[in-house]
């Protein structure tokens, strides 16, 4: 069951391009990135998706309620936090739940205490007095609270310390094991390969890539360094699999392309000392595939 639906979305801004034709389904229960570099047009569809902006062209439906028509109806239910925080700066946390319940209307306070234990919030503190990663909490708290079975989260943990990062991580993945939905928008490739199971990337408006992480880490290199027994074993030509950043004396170290078994055969027939296989490098797949998919200005 998808939970969200976009299909040939488009928003301009005058002659300004936001996302142009874009379509991508997300299904129920899974932490879902949606990946591009700062400008790549991440924030206008999620801004559409939550109601806030109408589309050029195209549709964007949560559950089968249209984002635009039925903004009202999603709103009430989606759990959204923007990019960029911004709040009363009179407001204090726990003023925060309160004033959410209400318009929520339904009681947020207790399991957002809860939460400001689990991210170290101090809720008496007031916004104006809070730091930008204070106040990311409170963001995080306020999307949260009301347990939302979809939650849309735009860059949610960028000034957060790693151990915050962490946390943020381990609930939303048991809410995804729960059932709920979690569309995760960020340009951290390491926190997507960590949390996602499935990665929209986008690229000046346009969507370049929509994979599963299983299938992109089939794609992705891995590290080598291969440590021959003697000169002599390491005077030969690498197969065609592997790229060589560096063949100097005995050690080899470079790129392996595709899987590690039909390295492993090849290898098995020479005398070797040592070898290291590194975990797939989705990042160097993903700056490659920006890279072969750059525009002419």
């Amino acid at each position: 069951m998808s939970v969200i639906e976009i299909e040939s979305l488009s928003r301009s801004y005058g002659r300004r391009r936001g996302i142009e034709s874009i379509s991508f389904s997300v299904p129920q229960g899974t932490v879902f990135g949606f990946l591009g570099p700062n400008g790549a047009g991440k924030t206008t569809a999620i801004r559409v998706l939550v109601g806030l902006l109408r589309p050029s062209a195209g549709s964007a439906r949560i559950r089968g309620l249209d984002c635009w028509r039925d903004s009202r109806a999603i709103k009430a239910e989606v759990g959204y936090m923007p990019g960029d925080v911004r709040l009363q700066p009179w407001l204090d946390g726990a003023q925060a739940l309160a004033i959410w319940g209400q318009i929520r209307r339904r009681p947020l306070t207790a399991y957002g205490r809860e939460l400001a234990e689990m991210f170290d919030l101090d809720l008496s503190v007031k916004v104006r007095n809070m730091s930008r990663g204070m106040r990311q909490k409170l963001g995080l708290i306020l999307a949260l609270a009301h347990r939302p079975q979809l939650l849309i989260l735009d860059e949610p943990t960028v000034t957060l310390d790693p151990l915050m990062q962490a946390a943020v991580q381990r609930l939303l993945r048991a809410m995804a094991q729960q059932g709920h939905t979690i569309l995760f928008s960020s340009h951290t490739l390491g926190e997507v390969d960590q949390l996602c199971d499935h990665v929209v990337m986008i690229r000046r408006g346009r969507i370049v890539a929509n994979e599963s992480l299983l299938t992109l880490r089939r794609h992705a290199g891995h590290r080598v360094t291969i440590r021959w027994a003697d000169a002599a074993a390491a005077a030969v030509a690498p197969p065609p699999f592997l790229t060589l950043d560096s063949q100097g004396g005995t050690v080899w170290t470079g790129m392996l392309s595709g899987p590690v078994e039909p390295l492993v055969r090849w290898l098995a027939e020479r005398s070797i000392e040592d070898l290291a296989i590194g975990p797939p490098d989705l990042e160097t797949l993903f700056r490659k595939f920006y890279d072969s998919t750059k525009e002419s200005p």
